[in-house]
């Protein structure tokens, strides 16, 4: 008699540890993916290539059809892509929300100075009073701005991140692709070799 209540007490404890097992499961799954991106990410560094040139598909392609509204309350553009045709253009993907867009707002300012190619913007998931203060706070290097509220245009463009930077060639086409944000260096070393070479039709 004393044997049957010890079997009756192990019979449940056997159950609680099988069904135990499928949470603990459950909460080592975002674990498991979260060490294959970031294992994923090492192997990136590891191999030495620069993260900012993530391949894009559209590199060769004609930029996507695109027609975005101005910003409201400035007197400039929207982003409308029959504009590139004839010209050199680099667009940006901004947010005000976004703290890189600000570290590499001055290097979008210094590039602005040379006149031999147009400077846009695509202005990403963003309210317009905050994109118009941010930019009257930090200064406006852009000639076209257009407001991309929803992100839709963005999935057009493959873009990943932001801030991101599209050089057009004179044909229109996607020329170069810089993820992330300028620096003085990266936009020396990798970002104006690629205008160059969109200015001289070499692309």
């Amino acid at each position: 008699m004393t044997g049957q209540p010890a079997e009756g007490r192990e019979a449940p404890a056997t159950m609680e540890t099988g069904a135990s097992h499928r949470p603990r499961l459950i909460l080592l799954l975002p674990l498991a993916i979260f060490l294959g991106l970031a294992g994923l990410f090492l192997a990136q560094l590891l191999s030495g290539r620069d993260i900012a040139e993530v391949p894009s598909a559209l590199i060769g392609q004609s930029a996507p059809e695109t027609s975005l509204p101005a910003l409201a309350g400035t007197d400039l553009p929207g982003l409308d892509s029959k504009a590139f045709a004839g010209k050199v253009t680099l667009v940006n993907v901004f947010g005000s929300w976004c703290v890189p867009c600000r570290d590499e707002h001055p290097v979008l300012l210094a590039l602005s100075r040379d006149k031999r190619y147009v400077m846009a913007a695509l202005n990403y998931k963003d309210r317009p009073e905050n994109a118009r203060r941010f930019l009257g706070e930090l200064g406006n290097p852009f000639a076209m701005i257009g407001v991309d509220e929803a992100g839709r245009a963005a999935i057009d463009w493959g873009v990943y991140g932001v801030p991101e930077t599209f050089v057009i060639g004179k044909d229109g086409k996607i020329a170069y692709k810089h993820v992330g944000p300028l620096t003085p260096e990266s936009a020396r070393t990798l970002l104006l070799p690629e205008v160059e070479k969109a200015l001289a039709g070499s692309q």
